[in-house]
């Protein structure tokens, strides 16, 4: 496949998606979450990729959308409605990926950037990174999730508090309130993306999978009704060769070597 504002490469069990505008600061467009949203569509079809990451080239993760090149068309609500539906629709799929996504944030990160982070599932940041919404400092609604991703995944007051003043907080600050997973130096950002990602695609496909979908479901209903989906998951889960493979390994007292099936 071949992209203009992406870098797009699949080894080992592990798909990379590197936003590559750098002199843009890695703003998105129209062409950006296209081939964003290309790329999951084909990491979903490669049951080779156990894992994603997604990253930006340059100093910045992703500075939002390029509102300096789309701002004619912005001007009519048809293109706005168009371009809003197409970034809600990447930020989506991002989230809904059925494999394990891991966001390498390796500077600036604001508005649709940070949109397409809260869609991933590990953060991992450079000590250099730095998170703002910045919709409403510019007097723009967040259209990619904003809204509502980031005020469950981080005290909900202090979210607000983001989304209301467009302020940034350091990659110390985010950690701090549970929004990331891991702050590193900035020139160990690579390696320590590239172990966790080695270390998720060595797991069972088909256990990442159950376990993602029935966290992201049972978070949004009630405790009585997510245990016993977790019950039903874990019982066709049983019917895998993952599962007799992951049984078969710890009795032979091995590693196990898993299929995905």
């Amino acid at each position: 496949m071949e992209f203009k504002n992406i870098l797009y490469e699949k080894k080992q069990h592990i798909a990379k998606i590197t936003l590559n505008r750098p002199e843009n600061l890695n703003a998105m467009d129209p062409t950006t979450y296209a081939e964003i949203y290309n790329s999951i569509q084909d990491i979903e079809e490669d049951r080779d990729v156990r894992v994603v990451v997604i990253t930006g080239s340059g100093k910045a993760f992703c500075a939002g959308a390029d509102l300096k090149a789309m701002q004619p068309a912005l001007t009519k609500a048809s293109w706005t409605v168009e371009f809003l539906e197409s970034c809600h629709k990447t930020v989506n799929a991002v989230d809904n990926c059925t494999k394990p996504t891991i966001a390498s944030v390796n500077g600036l990160t604001l508005a649709g950037g940070i949109e397409l982070v809260e869609a991933c599932d590990i953060i991992i940041a450079s000590e250099n990174a730095k998170f703002g919404d910045q919709h409403a400092a510019r007097g723009l609604v967040p259209g990619g999730g904003g809204t509502q991703r980031l005020i469950r995944q981080m005290n909900y007051r202090k979210a607000l508090e983001l989304l209301l003043t467009g302020d940034w907080i350091s990659a110390q600050e985010a950690y701090q309130y549970g929004f990331i997973n891991k702050v590193v130096p900035h020139d160990q950002l690579e390696i320590s993306t590239s172990e966790m990602a080695e270390k998720l695609a060595l797991k069972s496909p088909m256990a990442s999978r159950a376990i993602k979908m029935l966290a992201k479901k049972g978070i949004e209903t009630d405790l009585s009704t997510a245990l016993r989906m977790e019950v039903l998951g874990a019982a066709q889960h049983a019917f895998t060769d993952d599962f007799r493979e992951g049984l078969k390994s710890f009795e032979e007292r091995r590693n196990p070597d898993f299929s995905g099936n």
